[in-house]
């Protein structure tokens, strides 16, 4: 890409303000944290209700960014930079993606679904490539900013392109066909995601075919409802010689009918009748899912015209895709980034921005790299891209492996290279991994998961799988509840609710949220050896944490006048000047706080005193989840405001003023003051059953069956004979026990884990390190995962059974099972 500036001025409807009248640039960025930010980088500011990018504009400047499309320009950034002033910054990164794609005239497949866009893509990617240089969409980047980025990253040696396109609601999927333009359009499986944002399912289906308007062929498996919608948007969409291409199981006038569906192990046969020919194919999964979305690729390559043996020799070698990126333990205090299974230039940047928002502190930056597959450069042009991507991000070490990415070894600073991934692993002690933060990155035939094995820290097999995506959405949806200024600090005490705190504080701080709150100061001192700089308020500090406290600049709440005199002192002792320090109020919780008779000596110990700075006033709210006790709320609301206001008159402060919690936030919006304090919600968790279907889940606790047995009925289970078979029962042991956090009550028959997408009820008692489970009706075996909490069942739905709370089942699981974190 390399695009004059000016030239963007009609295609954007932009006003021109600055003073170079011939930039060229060849990157787009929205993202004002990432390396990858330079002279020839156009910024486009998106601002929206969770976060304004116009605001980091002058440090972009002083970073050497010199070009932005902007909805105005901040008073500090004037005459500075060049500028095209725009009326929304979000349509006009979609308006210069539609410009960009028309400049390219090759095939394109457009996808959309409920389930199965992002396999269906990359399988596509994998079967197509022999014979094509594909563009695709990087990871499931699908969305009103997802689609227009991969978009740009066409280039001229592309010859074919596959995007996948996601929707939540209506109105979006036209902004996305402008953008892509597809002229093959694949539906794939219509399920329940995001059916809030559609009254019926015709309706959402609808809304998906606005993508294939002006496709030459659409493919789908035949139902009636689709069939119905399909012939409404024929009639309001005609297209000469569109033809729709379809599939099915139990139709036979579909175009590919599947005769026959049969099941060996992990394979399955399928016959399928074409063109009045009938052909059979291996398929390597046996899970419904992943044969309708091989289905979906089979038409795909029928419509290109490929014979049925090219068809069956690429279909029997599809694999399974990983979609994520995952922050693992490594040995020697390393941490290891996951992307072992794919190598392309655009996904590279994206785990090279998270990379940098995962680094620990102090730690440097290794790359193990395979060659580069389908970049759409040569050679010598690709490798000088990636020896700058990678000089950029401030790599410390470069391990190369691959015969091609060797031969360019000499681009690079510090690079060592090997042939292969045997020869690597051969070596591997001589490199001295340690104190490292390493990103693996790799084409799947080069099979760095062995790599990724060897470096990962040995621990047992249960994991707790945390999903920083969904940590995003949540913290983003609470973030669109708040007034315009409103300041955010997140609760990331009781080790981040049980999920890992430092690595969500550093998601945290790199979606610059105000304030972290830790209970203790133990927590926050984690937090700053781990590298957090955000400011880390500390909410029931101990007078002996004090010292240490200061020493690692963290910032007290002070709850008493005998805590307030005691911090004084030794801030005193230590000739401080403006601590920051945090008053808190006791409204009614009676828990911690200043009550209202003790506000006096308060104000008369604080009045000229220059050791500390009130930073803030707080209170806590006893109900905010309980609409029978809102009337209670607001008399503590109004009792803090009077208070509040009180100090801010007598000691002439401007502090930031906070009490409302997760549930205060949607509950009681008149009452956001400066700010509000985010826990539980941010974990996806609600109190309210209705605001619970717009939170993602965070934490899924998953394990393995270590061994399968049959018993016969009068057999017996676990200690205490708690369980007695009444007939030939099956059982599943799991290595998880009451040490890891699984509560006793949730044994004998109360609880279960789901394996298979199936309820396995625990039999007996939880025992210290395992658990039993009834696997009579379930085909598994050992080695097959094992959910214990996560979408199914819920900690919510733990909890109910439990008597308690969510909070108790996710702060109790065990710091001995090992924290998985992924993107």
């Amino acid at each position: 890409m390399s695009i004059n500036l000016k030239s963007l001025i009609p295609v954007l409807d932009a006003e021109w303000t600055g003073s170079d009248t011939d930039v060229f640039v060849d990157h787009i960025s929205i993202d004002s944290r990432s390396l990858q930010n330079g002279s020839k980088t156009l910024f486009i500011a998106l601002s929206g209700v969770n976060n304004d990018a116009h605001l980091y504009i002058p440090e972009l400047i002083e970073k050497g960014v010199q070009n932005f499309v902007v909805q105005y320009i901040p008073e500090n950034a004037k005459d500075k930079a060049n500028f095209l002033l725009v009326k929304n910054s979000l349509n006009a990164l979609q308006q210069f993606a539609a410009y960009y794609r028309s400049l390219f005239n090759f095939p394109i497949i457009g996808l959309t679904g409920s389930n199965g866009k992002t396999i269906v893509k990359e399988w596509l990617n994998f079967l197509l490539s022999p014979d094509y240089n594909i563009i695709r969409s990087p990871k499931s980047y699908n969305s009103q900013v997802g689609v227009p980025l991969s978009v740009i990253a066409i280039n001229e040696k592309h010859n074919l392109g596959i995007f996948e396109a996601g929707i939540s609601t209506i109105n979006e999927m036209v902004k996305l066909e402008k953008i892509i333009k597809p002229g093959i359009g694949v539906l794939t499986n219509i399920g329940s995601a995001h059916d809030e944002g559609f009254e019926n399912l015709k309706q959402k289906i609808n809304e998906k075919l606005l993508l294939f308007k002006e496709s030459t062929v659409i493919i789908y498996q035949k139902n009636k409802v689709v069939e119905e919608c399909l012939d409404l948007f024929c009639i309001e969409n005609p297209l000469k010689d569109r033809k729709l291409f379809s599939w099915s199981f139990t139709d036979s006038t579909a175009n590919v009918f599947i005769l026959k569906k049969e099941n060996k192990g992990e394979i399955t046969k399928i016959q399928y009748q074409y063109k009045n020919d009938t052909f059979n194919l291996e398929i390597p999964f046996s899970d419904s899912a992943s044969i309708e979305n091989a289905i979906s690729c089979l038409l795909v390559l029928l419509y290109f015209k490929y014979d049925s043996e090219t068809i069956q020799n690429r279909v029997q070698n599809l694999y399974p895709v990983q979609m994520r990126l995952e922050v693992k333990n490594g040995i020697n205090n390393c941490s290891i980034i996951d992307d072992s299974y794919s190598s392309d230039f655009e996904s590279l940047k994206i785990a090279l921005d998270f990379l940098e928002s995962q680094q620990k502190k102090n730690a440097s930056k290794t790359i193990i790299l395979s060659d580069i597959v389908q970049s759409g450069f040569s050679n010598e042009e690709l490798y000088s891209k990636v020896a700058q991507l990678i000089s950029d991000n401030k790599i410390n070490r470069v391990i190369g492996i691959g015969a091609t990415i060797s031969s360019f070894a000499a681009k690079f600073s510090n690079c060592i290279t090997f042939q292969n991934t045997a020869e690597f692993i051969s070596q591997i002690e001589s490199l001295n991994f340690s104190n490292e933060t390493i990103l693996i990155k790799g084409a799947r035939s080069f099979q760095f998961e062995e790599i990724v094995s060897l470096l990962e820290e040995k621990t047992h097999e249960t994991v707790l799988e945390i999903n920083l995506d969904s940590i995003s959405h949540n913290l983003n949806y609470y973030k669109s509840k708040l007034a315009d200024r409103v300041k955010i600090m997140v609760m990331v005490k009781a080790f981040g609710y049980g999920n890992g705190g430092l690595e969500i504080a550093k998601l945290l701080e790199h979606l610059k949220v105000d304030y972290l709150g830790v209970a203790f100061a133990d927590e926050g001192i984690l937090l700053k050896n781990g590298g957090i700089k955000l400011p880390i308020m500390v909410l029931n500090p101990e007078s002996t944490s004090f010292p240490s406290i200061i020493q690692y600049n963290l910032e007290p709440e002070i709850y008493s006048v005998k805590g307030l005199k005691a911090f004084l002192k030794i801030a005193q002792e230590k000739h401080l000047k403006d601590f920051p320090i945090h008053i808190k109020l006791d409204t009614g919780m009676h828990r911690l706080g200043f009550e209202e008779n003790t506000l006096d000596e308060l104000i008369q110990t604080l009045k000229g005193n220059a050791t500390v700075k009130v930073k803030s006033v707080l209170s806590h709210l006893a109900t905010s989840d309980e609409v029978k006790h809102f009337d209670f709320v607001n008399l503590q609301i109004n009792l803090f405001d009077k208070l509040s206001s009180r100090l801010i008159s007598e000691l002439n402060i401007n502090p930031i003023r906070h009490i409302l919690n997760t549930s205060g936030i949607s509950n009681f919006p008149d009452a956001q003051y400066n700010m509000v304090r985010l826990g539980i919600g941010l974990y996806g968790v609600s109190n309210d059953p209705a605001e619970q279907k717009y939170l993602e889940n965070v934490g899924t606790l998953k394990s393995i069956i270590s061994q399968v047995r049959t018993i016969p009925g009068g057999d017996s289970v676990g200690y205490g004979r708690r369980f007695m078979a009444e007939k030939e029962t099956r059982i599943a042991t799991i290595p998880i026990g009451y040490a890891d956090g699984i509560s006793r009550l949730w044994g004998n028959e109360v609880g279960y884990v789901t394996i298979k997408n199936q309820k396995a009820f625990i039999l007996g008692s939880v025992c210290m390190d395992m658990l039993m489970v009834d696997v009579s009706n379930i085909d598994c075996k050992e080695g097959d995962s094992v959910v214990i909490f996560g979408e199914s069942p819920t900690v919510i739905e733990m909890a109910a059974a439990l008597k308690t709370i969510p909070y108790e089942i996710m702060t109790s699981i065990s710091q001995r099972v090992k924290r998985v974190f992924f993107r």
